[in-house]
């Protein structure tokens, strides 16, 4: 018996000596709708009217340096020891406001680089995505429009597509969206985010066909519940997972409701236990911080804190709350 046991202990401690240690890594990824972070100065092309110093907002240089600082706090606080490595933002005016976020608040100190889409919505809201290039090495970005034309309405935000290696040498390939608003109602505004899933769809569906082990991430304001039919059509054939659907409570409240607006979905490849980057369903959260929250007097509980409470100014950071995913990585 002393014996058997004695050649197993051998053995074992050969494994561990001739067999590759495999070192794990964790990578934070965050979503954020900020909330019209608008710059104070006139775009011509735009629709950007009320968020400038003589508009009925009187969005001037104080208030908008007050909601960088703001945004900058929750994303710092939204990390672990260090900072997000990857954040997506959606509501973002142009290039010169993450100029102002990652250069001009406390953010600057994270270091972050950044990609922002221009796309043709008529308010000049677009999606970014903030990234460490010690942990993440952009390779190629690109921004993919949807043709609104076919169902005879305005233009919206384009998505953007951005890919990557992480540490474990992998690509990671990342969407960031925020989808069609549900202004109208759900019946009226619902075929446009329909369109603009299956726009989505067929560019991941392309992408895991070159791909030889697809890591792909979307993220984004999807502005329909995981329910809705978008959602549901997203994750249809089991190529994409939603890791937001069973989560309490929202990212966004209305009229005194909670409901997941912002989520997660990520390719399958993601959820194996042996990949090497991995993630699961507990990883990905949404993050309550309670700077981020107001009491709600008129429907009980709690809601976001929002720069403006109608149209009057009270310096908080969005109506919409951050989520978080973390992925993990081994290498030898």
């Amino acid at each position: 018996m002393f014996l058997r046991s004695k050649n197993i202990l051998f053995l074992c401690l050969f494994l561990c000596l001739t067999s590759p240690v495999l070192a794990q890594e964790s990578f934070r990824m965050m979503f954020w709708n900020v909330e019209n972070l608008f710059d104070t100065k006139d775009d011509p092309r735009k629709n950007d009217n009320e968020y400038l110093p003589d508009a009925v907002r009187h969005w001037n240089n104080f208030r908008y340096r007050d909601k960088l600082k703001s945004l900058a706090k929750g994303i710092i606080a939204s990390g672990h020891e260090f900072v997000p490595d990857l954040v997506g933002l959606c509501e973002v005016e142009n290039d010169s406001c993450l100029y102002d976020l990652t250069r001009r608040s406390p953010l600057r100190e994270a270091g972050y680089r950044y990609v922002i889409t221009d796309s043709p919505d008529q308010r000049g809201i677009d999606v970014a995505l903030l990234y460490q290039r010690g942990s993440f090495k952009l390779l190629d970005h690109q921004s993919i429009r949807i043709p609104h034309k076919r169902l005879k309405k305005g233009p919206t935000r384009d998505i953007l597509h951005v890919v990557g290696k992480v540490l474990s040498g992998d690509t990671l390939d990342v969407f960031v969206c925020h989808m069609p608003s549900r202004s109208g109602g759900q019946a009226k505004s619902e075929p446009y985010r329909m369109l603009t899933t299956e726009i989505l769809k067929q560019h991941v569906d392309s992408l895991m066909q070159v791909r030889e082990n697809p890591y792909v991430v979307v993220m984004g304001d999807f502005n329909d519940y995981p329910t809705n039919k978008s959602m549901k059509k997203l994750c249809a054939d089991g190529r994409l997972r939603n890791l937001m659907k069973d989560k309490k409570k929202g990212t966004y409240r209305y009229r005194g409701e909670w409901g997941i607006l912002d989520q997660f979905l990520v390719s399958e490849s993601l959820l194996k236990k042996r990949g090497s980057i991995r993630t699961s369903i507990k990883q990905a959260q949404i993050l309550h911080h309670e700077f981020l929250l107001e009491e709600d007097e008129k429907y009980g509980g709690d809601k976001p804190f929002r720069t403006y409470n109608g149209m009057k100014y009270q310096g908080g950071f969005s109506d919409h709350l951050p989520i978080a995913l973390d992925l993990f990585l081994s290498f030898p």
